[in-house]
């Protein structure tokens, strides 16, 4: 058993329309459980490249001792393309684990995961004797099984000892004190201003009272111009100190990110949202060939602004049922299926195919309200925070992961249909992005159907009833009983 340590000296990472981070240096001891963690884009997936040797850095150095075995799981798993995303997954654990490695570098590793292989991995994780270093969004793989977190953020790493949930409860403290000092400074500046003000009056005054004693042949009272000088001069000290620990303390909240939060707007005149069943299904079946049905005795209810998930394993038929309920011409269907027009329907997958990739933002929103003026646009995309010329005008195809998830969210906000339909949309989303898909939903008006492994997701989005397919058969569960 190793007990070698890898030392990160100097690392630098930049690629041709941006910087991802300069000066990165630090030790990772044998056992090590390290989560890199940072907006889409942010240079995660690169640094575990890195260590792994694939890619190299614009300059610094990575001392690997001679007896460090890595194991690597990517993201995207090219192999086993006859086999789903949690298949693919659990053969590539498999294969990494093959090598006896002490160094495990995994890019998402919980991604297309069930519950069940979820629990399964993280058991593995937990019982691991060596060093882990991995990239997720997982919540709770962050706040139960790391002990360090390098935050990619601002061009450079912060590193953590604690989880997820220390390190930005402590981001939050700071910020706080922060805020407070600066609201204090702006008072004192303020009260530094007042008292200069009553201290020329009183000069001013003075002045009057001595301009009176010389027509009274009297001695004047010479001092007010020297007092209100050296007053001015004691302002302006005073205004500078200020002035200048207001701007360190800026520059320091800046570096002490934390996420935006989206307050959504519903366009609710498109949706008639009256109480009742919105969707219906009754004694069904759905497959892709004709008398020879993948799923069997579908029966399912749901209200108005009800919200309900549909889980299991990879494979089970959960894109089965929403193809049925999406009325796809490939899906042959028995039984009584009552739901929306499809025009009242919504539908988002993890890859926001809704996206025109040749049309800008603006443009976008704008074939989805034409009725709306340029600033009511303007605004809308504002409160989904697009809010520059630049961003709102850039092209679909040019949007990343966040931008993408961002701009689906603000067109269901603008034309809000009855029916939303969620597929796997956090896969792949960096923590902030969540947050926001989470912050929309939680107000979202209509009803929901989601499809996902991501439980705190679920819970997070006030999921209550939950339809579990098993061997084609579809069963309905109270979240209670998940627990």
């Amino acid at each position: 058993m190793t007990h070698s340590t890898i030392f990160i000296k100097n690392l630098c990472l930049s690629f041709a329309n941006k910087n991802c981070f300069v000066d990165f240096s630090c030790q990772v001891y044998f056992g090590s459980r390290i989560a890199i963690v940072g907006r889409n884009g942010s240079g995660k997936s690169s640094l575990l490249k890195i260590l792994q040797g694939m890619i190299v850095p614009n300059s610094g150095a990575i001392i690997i001792p001679n007896d460090v075995i890595f194991g690597y799981v990517p993201q995207i798993i090219d192999d086993y393309s006859n086999l789903s995303g949690g298949e693919r997954l659990n053969k590539a654990v498999s294969a990494a684990l093959a090598k006896s490695p002490n160094v495990l570098l995994l890019d998402e590793p919980t991604n297309h995961l069930t519950g069940k292989n979820r629990a399964s991995l993280l058991r593995m994780l937990q019982n691991y004797y060596g060093t882990i270093i991995l990239v997720s969004h997982d919540l709770d793989l962050l706040c139960n099984h790391i002990d360090t977190i390098w935050h990619i953020d601002n061009d450079k790493i912060t590193i953590f000892s604690g989880s997820y949930h220390d390190y930005f409860d402590e981001i939050k403290t700071k910020r706080q004190i922060i805020e407070h000092e600066i609201a204090f400074l702006k008072k004192e500046k303020k009260q530094v201003h007042a008292d200069l003000m009553q201290e020329q009056k009183r000069a001013a005054k003075s002045r009057v009272n001595g301009e009176k004693s010389i027509s009274q042949h009297k001695w004047p009272t010479i001092v007010s111009k020297a007092k209100a000088k050296r007053a001015e001069q004691t302002s302006g000290k005073k205004k500078t100190a200020i002035n200048n620990r207001k701007t360190e303390l800026v520059d320091t909240l800046e570096n002490l990110y934390l996420p935006e939060i989206i307050i959504p707007k519903f366009n609710l005149i498109s949706a008639n949202f009256n109480s009742g069943a919105l969707v219906t299904i009754n004694s069904a079946t759905a497959g892709y060939v004709v008398d020879q049905p993948f799923l069997t005795n579908i029966n399912l209810i749901l209200c108005v602004k009800e919200k309900i998930a549909i889980i299991g394993d990879n494979g089970a038929g959960k894109s089965t049922l929403v193809k049925a309920i999406l009325n796809y011409e490939n899906i042959f269907k028995t039984g009584d299926w009552y739901m929306p027009n499809i025009k009242e329907i919504g539908y988002l997958d993890q890859h926001y195919g809704g996206i025109e990739l040749e049309n800008s933002v603006f443009e976008m929103l704008q074939n989805l309200a034409p009725n709306w003026t340029y600033l009511q646009i303007r605004q809308h995309l504002k409160d989904f925070l697009f809010r520059t010329n630049e961003e709102v005008n850039n092209l679909g195809k040019f949007l990343s992961g966040g931008e993408r998830a961002r701009l689906s969210l603000a067109m269901i906000a603008a034309s809000t249909p009855k029916l939303l339909i969620l597929d796997e949309i956090t896969n792949n989303l960096d923590l902030e992005t969540k947050a926001h898909v989470i912050q929309v939903l939680r107000d979202y008006p209509g009803a929901i159907i989601a499809i996902s492994h991501d439980e705190s997701f679920l819970q997070e989005i006030d999921i209550t009833d939950f339809y579990t397919i098993n061997n084609g058969t579809i069963l309905r569960r109270k979240q209670n009983d998940l627990l």
